[in-house]
């Protein structure tokens, strides 16, 4: 799925490109916001609107954001129920980037009266997060006496 050469179609496509990952050195957290993501409800064939949150650690690659867009707005005419459209962009993310952590969370709006929220994730094999540091804080005003 992968291609090299630049793309100039503004047309939905389920062509997802990446780059090389330029620090692959540290895990890093990519954090996403899709707010316009569009499919159709399989029963009803009436547009359901989600809003998607992508968090990622790469590996060897990081995802292409034009090729990204195109792949989402691929799923405007497609119907499908929210839990089957988040763990299928999830796989077809995961199947070109390999990454390290990968979380999908899919926030549907109002439909019937039910809000559905869906989270995915993925961790690579061997994968273990690094502990988190706290650093500690400083009251405001700590420096002076009184």
């Amino acid at each position: 799925m992968e291609k090299t050469e630049k793309s100039t179609s503004t047309r939905p496509s389920r062509n997802l490109e990446t780059f090389d990952n330029p620090v692959r050195t540290r895990d890093y957290r990519i954090h996403m916001e899709i707010p316009e993501f569009t499919c159709l409800c399989p029963k009803t064939g009436q547009p359901d609107f989600a809003r998607l949150t992508l968090d990622y650690i790469p590996d060897k690659k990081c995802i292409e954001l034009k090729s990204l867009k195109l792949y989402i707005w691929s799923y405007r005419d497609e119907g499908a129920f929210h839990e089957a459209v988040t763990n299928q962009i999830l796989d077809d993310l995961v199947a070109v980037l390999k990454p390290r952590f990968m979380r999908l969370t899919s926030k549907f709006y109002v439909r019937g009266g039910i809000f559905t929220n869906v989270v995915a994730e993925h961790r690579k094999k061997g994968w273990q997060p690094q502990l988190p540091v706290f650093l500690e804080a400083f009251d405001q005003q700590s420096n002076t006496r009184g």
